[in-house]
């Protein structure tokens, strides 16, 4: 039995007796998608009827074009190739298949996606479980969705088809300003103030009463289940694919007794740090506007979607969390923050934000004024104006930092050194090598601002810089310690820094070419004995010399195949890899060739003669294909539809020894350079020799001129 693991957020892929099957995160519980179901899933998508029900596409020769849905444009750039089951929009870059084009336009985990496709095509999902343990807790996941949701639609049924709904919850969102499609699409509702009411109706659909009380929706109170919500309007969270996970629940009646919002308790299914809310209505809006505004509350949030402002999601009021910023970083790397303006407004946008400079994300931050926040604000202005007032009103997060503190400081002297630290600390975060400018200009206007030198707090961020590189390296895994030291020691041995190096003598471009043509042509005959993945296995360098890691995974993967099922070794195979690196690799491989038009193959392409078995055939059946009337098996004769895959495959494969062996030259022309003894220097010479004899052989079988 053989295991191996690739560990990302959400999803855990393990290899059993060489079998894939996808483990799914419930957040933090594991069952399986059986490798039965996927390969149902993967046999069934046809990604121009899942791709087309996003995009408006058009049939162009044998692919199809549409506007890219991943980025604005006016011309459409955006291709998809039913063949080859990916797609590639030549504007913004993006490319994929079936499982990747849900993924990413949904913003779904691969797990996920399966799921929505499964659905799609009326695939029954087969789950299997490591132990009991597991499927109980997968059981109680699953169960506490049906309740959240067969919960909302009794809240909304409350809302709208009560007296006692619509004289108290719905004129509370009324008078908020909430149209009714607006508390539709964000499914609202009341609970009523009747003791059980939801209860009563739970406990009569046979919900287990366990359950009930775990999801929060109910309580036992001195032995007696009553209803949690009561009197509450209620504001349902949603997962990033529209299941509901909880619900925040607001007072209408004055009572200094009771807190004005109850939230959902931490569950198997709802837990506060990883969840911001609005996501799942905002997640396509924020990856086209390459923008994501946080804001504070519900009402907040639901009141700039009414405006038309939907790239906004809300915090809840807490400190951002890293798995929250994460979330954000899956849709954008710009961060908006627009807070009240209130002195508690200000606190609550700063907290957390140095762990936003972390996750590379850029922060800016908005304060709404006259004592509004963003609900308010937006109803008073409109929807233009609060866009334009944002845009305006942008403040740099750390320079506004800067100023709070130093007010809160004041002529303190200590407090003050405080600040000069906490800035340090602040700006050594912005640690991207693409973001070095902006660090150099954030230490000079701070120094300026704190009225300190320049060079000394530039000394006090290298010092936070040095401190948290130091606690890095010391978990900096040892073969990659091992691969830094082996091209930095390469680097000096030749004398090019290691960036001049990598470029010189990293073999990319031969080395992808010649998996493109694995994967590709992998499982065509070489000739009658042998395939051609076959052939490119037995002439290809030693591994060892290869340096692109998604190459060597492919070959391994390859070779895998073609000992246990050598059919099933397609291009489709790792396009839809369940090991998303590396069917993105396959995906990065396969080309859209251009398409020659009918009329340009009639007019012009004869011009490139005919091949040489037009005129191997018999009189009577030359004749037959010269006549008028079969132009078209005629047209199948010229060159320039000649099969060359072979010619290809040996030419790729010469071109990546050569490579290969004019490294080796150089390297042993470095050690030629050193002291040796005569035995070593002869040795040396000899490789030489060799390696220049097998550099004239290769080159004489593809042309290439050596330069001496």
């Amino acid at each position: 039995m053989i295991w191996a693991a690739d560990c990302s957020p959400g999803r855990v892929i393990f290899l059993l007796l060489k079998q894939p099957i996808t483990y799914i995160r419930s957040p933090d519980i594991v069952h399986m998608i059986s490798p039965n179901t996927i390969q149902q899933i993967l046999g069934r998508i046809d990604i121009i009827d899942v791709v087309g029900s996003f995009v408006k596409l058009k049939k162009r020769g044998t692919n199809y074009l549409g506007l890219c849905p991943f980025h604005n444009e006016k011309t459409p750039s955006f291709t998809v190739s039913p063949s080859k089951e990916i797609y590639k929009c030549f504007g913004c870059g993006k490319s994929g298949n079936t499982v990747s084009f849900i993924m990413e336009h949904e913003k779904y985990s691969y797990v996920d996606a399966l799921k929505w496709l499964a659905n799609r095509y009326g695939i029954e999902i087969e789950e299997t479980f490591v132990n009991d343990e597991q499927r109980q807790q997968m059981l109680a996941a699953d169960s506490l969705y049906i309740i959240n949701g067969f919960a909302q639609q009794f809240f909304t049924r409350m809302l709208f088809e009560t007296e006692e709904g619509q004289d108290i919850g719905l004129a509370y969102f009324k008078e908020r300003g909430f149209r009714e499609d607006i508390i539709k699409k964000f499914q609202l509702g009341y609970s009523p103030e009747q003791r059980d009411a939801f209860t009563k109706e739970a406990i009569a659909k046979q919900y287990n009463t366990e359950l009930l009380i775990k999801s929060g929706l109910v309580a036992n109170r001195n032995e007696q289940l009553v209803d949690n919500y009561r009197g509450r309007v209620i504001f349902p969270i949603h997962n990033h694919s529209g299941k509901v996970l909880g619900f925040g629940a607001r007072i209408l009646k004055s009572n200094d007794k009771a807190p004005k919002y109850i939230n959902t308790p931490e569950n198997e299914i709802y837990i506060k740090s990883k969840i911001l809310y609005g996501s799942y209505f905002a997640r396509q809006a924020i990856d086209k506007a390459d923008e994501c505004l946080l804001v504070e509350g519900y009402t907040d949030v639901i009141s700039l979607h009414q405006a038309g402002i939907e790239n906004v999601v809300a915090s809840g009021g807490t400190s951002l969390t890293p798995d929250q910023l994460r979330l954000v970083k899956k849709y954008t790397n710009n961060l908006t923050i627009v807070y009240d303006g209130d002195a508690a407004g200000v606190k609550a946008a700063l907290r957390g934000l140095d762990l936003a400079l972390e996750e590379g994300l850029n922060v800016k931050l908005v304060l709404i004024p006259d004592k509004e926040d963003p609900d308010s604000y937006v109803n008073k202005v409109g929807a233009a104006a609060f866009i334009q007032f944002v845009q305006k009103n942008k403040k740099d997060f750390i320079l506004f930092q800067l100023e709070v503190a130093l007010k809160d400081a004041g002529t303190d002297s200590v407090k003050k050194s405080e600040v000069v630290n906490r800035m340090a600390e602040t700006i050594s975060r912005i640690n991207k090598a693409e973001d070095f400018t902006r660090q150099q200009d954030y230490i000079k206007q701070c120094s300026e601002i704190l009225k300190i030198d320049e060079s000394g707090l530039h000394s006090l961020v290298n010092k936070f810089i040095r401190d948290r590189i130091s606690t890095l390296e010391r978990k900096l895994p040892f073969e990659e310690a091992k691969q830094f030291e082996q091209n930095a020691k390469q680097a000096e041995q030749t004398g090019f820094d290691e960036a001049t190096f990598n470029l010189l003598f990293k073999d990319e471009l031969q080395e992808r070419e010649v998996a493109r043509i694995l994967l590709e042509y992998g499982i065509k005959k070489w000739d009658d004995k042998k395939l051609i993945a076959e052939h490119i296995i037995e002439e290809m360098v030693d591994e060892s010399l290869l340096d692109n890691s998604d190459v060597i995974r492919l070959i391994a993967v390859f070779k895998e195949l073609l000992q246990q099922n050598p059919q099933a070794a397609n291009r489709s195979y790792f396009i839809h890899h369940s090991d998303t690196k590396l069917s993105a690799f396959a995906v990065s491989l396969l080309n859209f060739p251009y398409e020659e038009s009918e009329h340009w193959r009639s007019e012009f392409s004869q011009a490139s003669g005919y091949q040489k078995s037009l005129f191997e055939q018999s009189y009577e059946d030359f004749i037959r294909t010269v006549a008028p009337e079969n132009k078209e098996q005629l047209m199948s004769f010229l060159k320039i539809d000649e099969d060359k895959t072979n010619e290809g495959v040996d030419s790729a494969i010469n071109y990546l020894k050569l490579r290969k062996i004019k490294r080796m030259l150089l390297e042993n022309q470095q050690d030629l350079e050193k002291d040796h003894t005569t035995e070593e220097f002869h040795m040396l010479h000899q490789t030489h020799e060799h390696l220049k004899q097998m550099e004239m052989e290769l080159t004489k079988k593809i042309g290439t001129v050596i330069i001496r």
